[in-house]
């Protein structure tokens, strides 16, 4: 199932992506190809169709109801959205594409990001196991779509593949065993990060500004919810730079698992439907090489979780005159 609309421009992604596009769970397109979507609107309507220009998502059945206006409003109606899909009579025929879709959860009110939980990261970085999940925070302006163009804002951004979380019904003081009750689905992203940015000034590293440049996070294609994959606990995440395989690994790997993380993270503070949890990135990353390796123009990084790919070209920061 395939949903879209308009979205706002977004340094980092281009303006002609389609924000509620990536919020197509994957079993809703797999499994129900010609089903239809939640058709296209305001500008991005096709010609010849007659439509009324609305800023919120319309679905099309024999009864209508409506979602939004905003992609992240959906959230709040998540489990009443997932029912409706689930015996929807969809019609349409627009196909899914990644280059026209924002994030899947395009403004979050709440981006955490954790830090050294991957065990073969947490090894090549030269640290101990930490005994609770390093938590770090996002910040909105860094959240991109899923194809695009990554400006290198410094001449040390690496990459850090990461399997993306999104919530989907509010979870505060949530127990591990409860804990996926409370997940919209799963989808890849990117933590860049401008590491002389990140690491300064010596001994207070600046983990939130070095990786929140804009463009920074970007998530999708699209939101695949838990019940689509084979393990749920040991989702393929991987990352290619100019045809070369820089990190591969799965979510098995991790040393505190999503059940765990959402509950450590509830147990101080109310988690909300739309809000990102970047679950780590594993071994692979420029910055424990030797020597060092960061991003240069042209370079090309694909990234993929499960089935679901980013695909984004490095370039230069524009001049006045570009």
């Amino acid at each position: 199932m395939t949903t879209s609309s308009s979205p706002s421009p977004r340094s980092g992604s281009p303006t002609s992506r389609s924000v509620a596009d990536s919020l197509s769970a994957h079993r809703w397109r797999k499994r129900r190809p010609a089903s239809g979507s939640l058709h296209e609107t305001g500008s991005d309507r096709r010609a010849g169709q007659d439509r009324p220009r609305r800023n919120g998502l319309r679905c099309r059945r024999q009864q209508r109801r409506s979602f939004g206006p905003s992609a992240a409003s959906v959230y709040d109606q998540w489990w009443d959205f997932r029912q409706w899909s689930a015996s929807a009579e969809l019609t349409g025929d627009s196909p899914f594409d990644p280059e026209r879709a924002d994030a899947p959860s395009p403004e979050p009110r709440q981006i955490f990001a954790i830090g050294l939980n991957y065990r073969a990261h947490q090894i090549e970085s030269g640290f101990a196991e930490p005994s609770e999940p390093m938590v770090f925070t996002k910040f909105l302006s860094s959240v991109a779509g899923p194809v695009g163009e990554l400006t290198l804002f410094t001449d040390e951004v690496d990459w850090e593949v990461e399997a993306a979380v999104v919530i989907g019904v509010t979870a505060y003081r949530v127990s591990a065993e409860d804990a996926w009750k409370h997940v919209a689905g799963i989808t890849a992203a990117q933590d860049f990060s401008a590491r002389d940015v990140q690491m300064r000034p010596v001994g207070t590293p600046q983990f939130s500004l070095g990786k929140s440049f804009p463009g920074f996070t970007p998530m999708g294609p699209a939101l695949v919810t838990p019940d689509e994959f084979d393990d749920v606990n040991a989702i393929p995440v991987r990352c290619v730079i100019n045809d070369v395989v820089v990190q591969e690994s799965t979510t098995a790997d991790l040393i505190f698992s999503v059940p765990q993380l959402i509950a450590y993270l509830s147990a101080v503070l109310p988690l909300l439907p739309g809000d990102v949890i970047l679950t780590g990135t594993p071994a692979g990353v420029g910055l424990g090489r030797n020597p060092k390796k960061y991003l240069v123009a042209g370079d090309s990084v694909v990234t993929t979780v499960g089935d679901q790919t980013l695909h984004h070209t490095a370039i230069e920061i524009p001049t006045e005159e570009s």
